[in-house]
């Protein structure tokens, strides 16, 4: 028997394992080592979500493990006012990576998140190499190689790389793919379990997509091996109770994200449009970028034998055409509309369409195992797979997406891997044998990590230049987080990090309690109620950000605010320094709990300053009435601006009581505002449909006469009516003193429990400053556990004048259901493993003459070449 075709032993499989994590490991540092991206340059890798929200999640995730965060795994104190952790938990930090971030200094938080990003990326690998040597033997190396090829795809390297929890799928698909086979020859059924339970678990999302690939590759080992009916039944249905348990299992953190989604704010919906089909090749190709079409680069090592599976007669016709096939419909599957709902959980996603492109990635890599792994192609095999490669290329030529810096690397990947290819065939039939495959390996290995470096490389250079960027922690988030543990009081008040944000979740990445969130699962009653109240956010209302105003500081009890430069990395260009020095504002605010007559009937109306009055329940703004007019004097008709001339420079007229405050409410306007007289501008930035201007302070009201506003628009937007509030500070001291007066005289907060002590003799409704969020139930005195009541969007309780505490507790919604399905999986698994051990005493052992697994497929080993795997 040949070394190549000989049964791969647990030490084969791990040489494999580990070569194709130290491959993929290597390439990944060195394509960042190339890009002076950091850790290796001073370019910055966080981008977009990266910067914005798991970066800050994982630092939240550090403080929870460390004991210093505000909260628990229920309720997250920081963010949003008061936001349910467990369904951000388990969509971003759920994976078994995510605590080694605990390893590393606070202050390192990025390089914790790149190593666990590296270490997945390296674990990918090792996992289909492990999956490549169960589904046929052969060379380690071989499928060390191929291994790496798959967790250097094109989709890791340019989507998953910076969204790390997505990484997790591509680890999940060969161990998926592991379970599927050990359910075909009815091995390890607790242990294939526990891979479902755990893919799910720790991703659910790519998870999905990763269980759909499984199951098709399943499916079509079942139809190459063609055994009995009852025993393709059998395995089949061992197979999708494997599945139902693992889900199970994971369903009390799977249903808990599930009404998490259904209670979050709606993100844009949006019809899926397929890529013009040279794009969808030219991805195939490597140093190819384009944020919005699939990344299905393998290296063209693994490409060229993919190609050559149809043409190389070695392997059975069956195997070949059954691998083929699959390949070509989920390639199909990825630009036809109904079946790209059904990869994506029927609802199209707000970025990236081609989120499920790993699995394809995955089976080029399977289907180029198939063909090395039955001897490696001859040279008219290798020739027709060129040519193939050839017409690929000449088609996606024709496509934006590559680029002057595509064609060498592409070139010398293809060199590369045809001589690889054509050495290692020499090999199997010279006499120096040894010598030639040693040769093939190290230049197919050094191919392949050359190529994929590269690709990495051009694909952080150009998300770069594509989506929006943060530094790193510096000397900026130890001066916000400085500031903030000098000022903070909770739960007496609140410490917001400021308005003037480094990221979209800044109070978990420097601390305090403030109103800014961003997250898949913002929930639509902050994001509503905060944009009510004047406030702006960004990704189309997921993103809130805090807002600087003394009116809503008063009503959600933040007794201290951080002030900092803008940013300097967010200047255009990015300016050299960290912006310079954090101040600290105080402010006399009423505590967490406050007590409050009967709500107004009314609702939330279009002006933000009587709704602000309309949830403090005091009147402190003059609203006057605004004229906008034109660089010449001329009035704006409908308030529109800089529609005509994105230079124009109108300015925006009102008369303000003399001493009060001037605020302005633009929320479509994008551009700078000075009040004549005061030193700096205030910005606004609006883009619809992503972002939305908060209100801003502009200074003192003149003592006399109109006040004027200069606009500066840098893109054309709109001044509503009621632009201009005018606030009475001593009117809100005196609000804010009534408050307290009648507010708690003590408030706790541990985790998901909130408990308050009132005065003596209390009535009306006792007023959370938190959001009202799905989950919450409240008690006044000794009574029940209700479903919290509502005041406009805060928690609400009523009292009936005898109640001396109040006690809220949040159980997130679907944390029940999921765990009676857990315990209900956890249950049944266990009486399975029960009936099977009594089985097995009562009933004596066979004694086969053949393995089980060679027992279940060894009706097709004729039709199939006589290999039992296929």
């Amino acid at each position: 028997m040949d070394r190549s075709t000989r049964p791969s032993g647990p030490r084969t499989t791990a040489r494999a394992a580990l070569l194709a994590a130290a491959v993929a490991l290597t390439a990944f540092c060195a394509a960042d080592l190339l890009a002076g991206s950091y850790p290796f340059g001073p370019r910055t890798r966080s981008v977009n979500d990266l910067g914005n929200q798991y970066v800050p999640f994982h630092a939240h995730l550090w403080d929870l493990l460390h004991g210093r965060a505000d909260g628990g795994l229920l309720v997250d104190w920081r963010s949003g006012y008061g936001s349910s952790f467990l369904p951000d938990l388990g969509t971003y930090l759920s994976s078994p990576f995510a605590p080694l971030v605990a390893l590393f200094p606070r202050d390192e938080i990025d390089l914790a998140v790149y190593v666990v990003t590296a270490l997945k990326t390296a674990s990918a690998g090792a996992a289909m190499a492990c999956l490549l040597l169960a589904l046929r033997p052969g060379r380690w190396w071989a499928a060390g190689l191929l291994g790496a090829s798959y967790a250097l795809c094109g989709w890791s390297l340019a989507d998953a790389s910076y969204n790390p929890m997505w990484l997790d799928g591509l680890i999940a698909l060969p161990l998926l793919c592991l379970a599927g086979e050990w359910a075909l020859a009815g091995r390890r059924r607790v242990l294939g379990v526990l891979v479902v339970a755990l893919a799910w678990t720790a991703n659910f999302y790519t998870a999905y997509m990763a269980t759909l690939g499984a199951g098709l590759v399943l499916l079509l080992r079942l139809l190459l091996a063609h055994p009995p009916r009852r025993q393709a039944l059998a395995a089949a249905g061992r197979a999708a109770l494997t599945a139902a348990l693992g889900m199970g299992l994971a369903a009390p953190l799977v249903t808990v994200v599930y009404f998490g989604t259904e209670h979050a704010y709606p993100g844009r919906i949006r019809d899926f449009v397929p890529v013009p089909g040279e794009d969808l090749l030219a991805r195939l190709l490597p140093a190819t970028y384009g944020f919005g079409s699939p990344a299905l680069y393998v290296g063209l090592t693994a490409l060229l034998l993919a190609l050559a599976l149809p043409f190389h007669r070695a392997v059975p016709a069956r195997v070949r055409t059954g691998w083929t096939l699959l390949v070509a419909a989920v390639a199909l599957s990825l630009q036809w509309a109904p079946t790209h709902l059904l990869w994506h959980a029927f609802a199209t996603p707000q970025g990236s369409p081609y989120r499920q492109a790993f699995v394809l990635c995955g089976l080029l890599v399977i289907a180029a195992w198939h063909t090395l792994s039955y001897g490696p192609p001859p040279p008219r095999v290798l020739a027709a797979a060129a040519a193939l490669l050839a017409l690929i290329t000449g088609l996606a030529s024709r496509s934006d997406l590559v680029r002057p810096h595509t064609w060498p690397v592409l070139l010398l990947a293809t060199a590369g891997a045809l001589a690889g290819l054509a050495l290692l065939r020499r090999a199997d039939t010279g006499r120096r044998a040894r010598v030639l495959a040693g040769l093939a390996a190290v230049l197919l290995l050094g191919a392949q990590a050359g190529e994929s470096a590269a690709t990495s490389a051009v694909a952080t250079r150009m998300r770069l230049a594509h989506l929006d960027d943060y530094a790193p922690w510096g000397q900026r988030q130890q001066r916000q987080e400085a500031a903030v543990a000098r000022a903070d009081g909770w739960p007496r008040y609140r410490t917001d990090p400021g308005r003037e944000q480094t990221v979209a979740n800044d109070p978990m990445l420097v601390g305090g309690q403030g109103a800014q969130y961003y997250s898949s699962l913002t929930s639509d009653v902050l994001s509503r109620t905060l944009t009510a109240l004047g406030g702006g956010w960004t990704s189309r209302g997921r993103s809130v950000q805090s807002l600087d105003n003394p009116v809503t500081d008063v009503v959600f009890s933040v007794g201290a605010r951080v002030h900092s430069p803008p940013d300097p990395h967010q200047s255009k260009p990015p300016r050299d320094g960290d912006g310079g020095p954090a101040t600290v504002t105080r402010r006399d605010v009423p505590p967490l709990v406050t007590v409050r007559g009967a709500p107004a009937r009314t609702g939330f109306g279009p002006s933000p300053y009587r709704n602000q009055e309309l949830l403090l329940g005091s009147r402190v703004y003059t609203v006057p009435r605004t004229t906008v007019r034109d660089d010449a004097g001329r009035p704006v008709r409908s308030g529109r601006i800089g529609a005509g001339n994105a230079l124009a420079r109108p300015t925006v007229t009102a008369v303000c009581p003399a001493g009060s405050q001037v605020y302005l409410w633009a929320p479509h306007f994008s551009g700078t505002a000075r009040l004549d007289g005061a030193r700096a501008d205030a910005r606004f930035r609006f883009a619809y449909p992503r972002n939305r201007a908060a209100m801003e302070p502009l200074g003192p009201a003149p003592a006399s006469g109109p006040l004027r506003v200069r606009l500066t628009p840098d893109r054309p937007g709109s001044v509503p009516r009621g632009a201009v509030g005018c606030l009475d500070t001593g009117r809100l001291s005196a609000a804010a003193a009534r408050l307290t007066a009648t507010g708690a005289t003590r408030v706790t907060v541990s985790d998901g429990t909130l408990r308050a002590e009132l005065p003596a003799g209390s009535g009306g409704i006792a007023v959370v400053a938190a959001p009202r969020i799905a989950g919450w139930r409240c008690a006044a005195g000794g009574g029940p556990l209700r479903p919290a009541g509502s005041y406009h969007g805060l928690i609400a309780v009523p009292l009936d004048g005898t109640a001396t505490s109040l006690t809220c507790v949040f159980r997130p919604p679907g944390l029940r259901l999921g765990a009676a399905v857990g315990a209900a999986s956890l249950l049944t698994l266990a009486l399975l493993g029960t009936l099977r051990a009594v089985r097995r005493r009562r009933v004596p052992a066979p004694h086969p003459t053949t393995p089980p697994r060679e027992r279940v497929t060894s009706a097709l080993r004729t039709r199939t070449g006589g290999d039992p795997s296929c």
